[in-house]
């Protein structure tokens, strides 16, 4: 008998994988690859493949709902290595000078800054400004190894160094204000790469170890979700069950089938029409706004309470998207990203509002997408409690108050409307409850390694494994760390059945 216990005795283990986004897919598909493993089922509550990655027709184009970019694409990145495989990039993004490019991980300086009261920002204040910020940004992470951080948050050391230097800004005082309303859209733009509603929910000691891959970000052509698609691709049509929310996964029991007296089974996932399944090993790939909303009622018994503080703990916030479609694009041809500044704000003054009269100004600008068959695509970016606001209101309202954003900001109330909107709402989604995972003040890069250990604790045998970014130390909230902590599970059971395969493996 193998060191993986009773499943041998079946002709090898049952495992359960829950949920099929990337972090789903490739687990499954790696186990499946490996001949230990005949008996793999993945269960995805919804009926498409990819969670957070998914790509839309819109326009005669692709438009990206969730995922966007493939973040560091080089050669220490899997996704980037598997989209080489599977033949998904175009020319540019394969290039080696593309991979070689260090950006620090901060994103490109807009194109054209519009103001609120219809003027266009210099480039030159922008530049000025996106140095300062980026450069207190990169300051942040010197603080990883620290014993004691002198300032709980991320937005609070930000804060504490922009009043500094504030102080000495010389000039006017209008030119000073429009400074620090280009500084908070860098604010706002900060909280979408972190999927945060404000910096200072962000812990300010362990933000230095999210890691950083060099290369150019780049998108794919044909949409992201031709990724998941090649994958999911790969499987057995049996392996993978649409439309199974599951309700209960029972572990750390003796279930039995009828049809095989005798024999046991720790765990038994319940779906929520009832059915059930019974397995040696669950893999759960749920994202964290899903652990956090159903914790309680997901696991019988009931998870241990360090596990339960660490997903408490743990930061999970919303970064939506918005396209507008225009029938002529009112910006330059050559125009990529487009900054609205609103002009009577500051990162150093906490503005009490209502989010109905306020919700868009958090909206950072738009990317020019390139030009679809049948229209012009702008996509925007909104994050936080503004973002999760935007989920309730009708396509209508999004549309009247973005058409007047945009002639208030181009000075051109003749501006032509958009003549549609697409946008995503992944809070109000049951099964996602959110974007992606930050470390929270109050949580450390501990409690994302906690999260990713296996049930029971200290056990030869795990019957419940945790994957998904949020189960990633250094690469949580993106696709890659998703990939790596799915093969991470793979891994971990098939040194379980197959000790001598996994003694040459690289560390993840």
């Amino acid at each position: 008998m193998s060191a993986g216990g009773s499943g041998s005795a079946r002709g090898g283990p049952r495992v359960l994988v829950v949920g099929g986004g990337l972090s789903g897919l490739g687990a499954a598909q790696r186990l499946c690859r490996h001949q230990a493993f005949p008996h793999v089922r993945l269960l995805e509550a919804t009926a498409r493949a990819g969670g957070r990655i998914c790509s839309r027709a819109h326009c005669g184009g692709v438009v990206e709902m969730g995922a966007h970019w493939i973040h560091g694409p080089s050669k220490g990145n899997p996704v980037f290595q598997l989209a080489l495989e599977y033949g998904l990039l175009g020319e540019k993004e394969m290039s080696e000078e593309n991979q070689l490019i260090e950006v620090g991980g901060h994103p490109g300086l807009p194109s054209v800054s519009y103001s609120s009261s219809g003027k266009i920002v210099s480039l030159d204040l922008v530049t000025d400004m996106a140095n300062l910020f980026y450069t207190l940004l990169d300051q942040t992470r010197e603080f990883l190894h620290v014993a004691e951080t002198p300032i709980p948050s991320v937005g609070q050391f930000l804060k504490r160094e922009i009043a500094r230097h504030a102080a000495e800004w010389e000039g006017d005082e209008e030119t000073k204000r429009l400074k620090l309303a280009v500084l908070k859209n860098f604010f706002n733009l900060e909280c979408s790469v972190s999927g945060t509603h404000s910096m200072d929910l962000v812990a300010l000691g362990p933000f230095g170890e999210y890691a950083m891959l060099p290369g150019l970000d780049c998108t794919f052509p044909e949409g992201y979700e031709g990724l998941t698609d090649c994958v999911m691709t790969s499987l057995s049509k049996d392996i993978l069950l649409f439309n199974r929310p599951v309700k209960t996964i029972h572990w750390n029991g003796s279930f039995q089938e009828e049809n095989l007296p005798g024999q046991t089974f720790p765990v038994r996932v319940e779906c929520e029409d009832g059915e059930q399944f019974l397995a040696d090993h669950v893999i759960v790939t749920v994202p964290l706004g899903v652990l956090k909303e159903k914790q309680d009622s997901l696991f019988q018994p009931p998870l241990p309470l360090p596990k339960v503080e660490a997903i408490r703990k743990i930061g999970f916030g919303t970064n939506n998207k918005i396209f507008l479609e225009f029938e002529e694009p009112f910006w330059e041809a050559d125009c990529q990203q487009i900054e609205l500044v609103w002009e009577d704000t500051s990162p150093l003054v906490d503005a009490a509002s209502d989010l109905k009269d306020t919700w868009f100004q958090k909206l950072i600008g738009f990317l020019v997408l390139p030009p679809f068959e049948t229209g012009h695509v702008l996509c925007g970016f909104i994050a936080g409690q503004e973002s999760e606001f935007m989920e309730t209101l009708s396509d209508e309202e999004v549309l009247s108050s973005l058409t007047q954003v945009l002639r208030r900001m181009t000075g051109n109330p003749q501006l032509p409307a958009p003549k549609g909107v697409l946008r995503s709402k992944w809070h109000s989604a049951p099964y996602t409850r959110g974007s992606y995972s930050y470390v929270a003040v109050g949580s450390t890069g501990e409690d994302v390694d906690l999260l990713a250990e296996p049930l029971p604790a200290d056990s030869p045998s795990p019957q419940v494994l945790f994957a998904g970014e949020a189960t990633h130390r250094t690469f949580y909230s993106t696709t890659h760390g998703a990939l790596l902590s799915g093969w991470r599970e793979a891994d971990r059971l098939i040194g379980l059945y197959d000790p001598e395969s996994q003694q040459h493996k690289p560390k993840l």
